[in-house]
């Protein structure tokens, strides 16, 4: 358990989250191939390739399992997250991140998407969600029929919440994005997660740091339906 939070939290409390912890790490290994795999369907696809700037994957490290369980403990009283209802409740053990490089291509990106879920005969849990702040990229998403979830952090994303594997309930989660939230999310995630930076003028930057990607996504959808246009033109 991390220090911080040990002494809040109950016996019973840290007991549940080590057996839910050490549940993961002895099955870690499907999660790794769970995630391998769906890198695969998804690189491996032609049409969607040409859409991929880079793809990465990973799989939720023990002790930030823990730390995550410590802080849904102490926030949320009364859900008992345990070993077994672990793969269920947290469906982010394995991920997937798909990187591309600006936002109109969400509109090929998506159907794609679920054309090769369909195929590899892995389900959705849910439904996909579009993490954003921007109005203009939430009428984009809305428009492709996502759930839109606005967010006060600035985040955007695009949440898909797959299970590769039905007998065994292995899901692995799949994020899009753009280059530039890429950016803007990477460096968010190191200075204000899973706690808000102490610093004001941190969370200022980071907040003058969205409108700049955001602008910069922008700029770079326009600079590729120019180059389109001149193109089919030419």
């Amino acid at each position: 358990m991390s220090n911080n939070v040990e002494h809040t939290l109950s016996p019973t409390d840290q007991q549940r989250i080590s057996a839910a912890v050490k549940h993961f790490e002895e099955s870690r290994h499907q999660f790794e191939k769970a995630a391998k795999s769906m890198l695969i369907y998804l690189e491996d696809d032609p049409e969607l390739r040409k859409l991929i700037h880079f793809i990465k994957y990973r799989v939720k490290e023990p002790h930030s399992l823990a730390n995550k369980l410590e802080r849904l403990a102490l926030r949320e009283q009364g859900r008992s997250i345990n070993k077994d209802n672990l793969f269920n409740q947290v469906r982010d053990l394995a991920g997937v991140r798909i990187i591309h490089l600006h936002a109109d291509q969400i509109a090929d990106l998506h159907p794609r998407i679920l054309s090769i879920l369909e195929e590899q005969d892995c389900q959705i849990v849910g439904k996909p969600v579009a993490y954003c702040w921007d109005v203009d990229y939430e009428e984009l998403f809305k428009q492709l029929r996502l759930q839109v979830e606005r967010q006060t952090s600035m985040y955007t994303t695009v949440h898909y919440d797959i299970l590769v594997n039905k007998s065994s309930g292995i899901a692995c989660e799949l994020q899009v994005r753009s280059l530039a939230d890429e950016v803007w999310g990477e460096v968010s995630h190191r200075v204000n997660y899973p706690t808000a930076s102490p610093s004001e003028a941190c969370r200022d930057q980071l907040k003058v740091l969205a409108r700049l990607t955001s602008g910069c996504g922008r700029l770079v959808d326009s600079i590729f339906k120019t180059h389109h246009t001149t193109s089919s033109v030419d």
